[in-house]
C-alpha cells in the first residue's frame, strides 16, 4: 500500500460522522477494512492525501505497512509532509515484523522524538484494525457518559492493546499495566506528552 506522489498532503476539511471512520479509497478490499466491517461504520472517500483513516475531526491515522519500510526512504517524506500538512493529533502505525524490525528503531526516532507524533507497532493488518476500533470505542467513551457505551477497565487490557503498550521503549508489562490503568484509555494515552508518561512512570499515582 503506497500513496501517490501526487496526492495532496492532507485531506481538506473532512468531518467524520460520529461513530464513523473515515478510510482513504486505497484502503477498499484490504484486509484492515474487511475486519472493521461490522464493527464501526467505515467510509471510504477520495483525496484524503497522505491520511490513511480519520479517526474523528480531530484525531487521523498513517499507516506505515512492512513494504513501505523494505520500499525505501519514500515512507520518511510522507512522515515529515504528513506532520507538517497536518492540524490534526496524528497517530502512525507501522508494521513491525521479523522483516521490518531492522528499520523500526529508525522510524521510532523519526516520529516519536523528531517530528513529536504518537507512533503505534503492530504485527499486521488484523492488529491494526482491533487497534481502530479500540481507539474509536474510547473516542465514544469520551464523547458520551452513557452508561450503555461505558466499558470495564479490563477492556482496555485487550491482548492487541497491551501487547502494542509494551513495545514503548522500556516498558514492559507492570508499567503497560500502569500506563493504562492511569490514563485510563488508550486514546488518552496515545495523546499523553513525553513529559507526563515519564513522570507516571517514575512516580506513579
Amino acid at each position: 500500500m503506497t500513496t501517490k506522489a501526487n496526492f495532496p498532503a492532507a485531506g481538506a476539511s473532512v468531518v467524520v460522522p460520529y461513530g464513523h471512520v473515515v478510510g482513504n479509497e486505497k484502503w477498499r478490499g484490504s484486509e484492515i477494512a474487511q475486519r472493521l466491517q461490522g464493527k464501526i461504520k467505515l467510509i471510504f472517500e477520495d483525496g484524503l492525501g497522505l491520511v490513511d483513516f480519520h479517526l474523528s475531526n480531530k484525531i487521523c491515522i498513517l499507516y506505515i505497512s512492512e513494504a513501505d519500510l523494505v520500499a525505501g526512504d519514500d515512507f520518511k517524506r510522507r512522515l515529515v509532509r504528513f506532520r507538517n500538512a497536518n492540524s490534526l493529533g496524528g497517530i502512525v502505525i507501522v508494521e513491525r515484523t521479523q522483516i521490518s524490525d531492522q528499520y523500526f528503531i529508525a522510524v521510532q526516532k523519526l516520529v516519536v522524538l523528531e517530528l513529536g507524533m504518537v507512533l503505534l507497532p503492530v504485527a499486521n493488518q488484523a492488529e491494526a484494525s482491533q487497534l481502530i476500533i479500540q481507539l474509536v470505542r474510547e473516542q465514544s467513551k469520551d464523547h458520551n457518559s452513557n452508561p450503555f457505551l461505558r466499558k470495564q477497565c479490563s477492556q482496555l487490557l485487550e491482548p492487541s492493546v497491551f501487547r502494542t503498550v509494551q513495545q514503548i521503549p522500556g516498558v514492559g508489562k507492570t508499567k503497560a499495566l500502569l500506563l493504562l490503568q492511569q490514563f485510563g484509555s488508550i486514546h488518552r494515552l496515545c495523546n499523553a506528552s513525553v513529559e507526563e508518561l515519564e513522570d507516571e512512570l517514575q512516580h506513579p499515582g
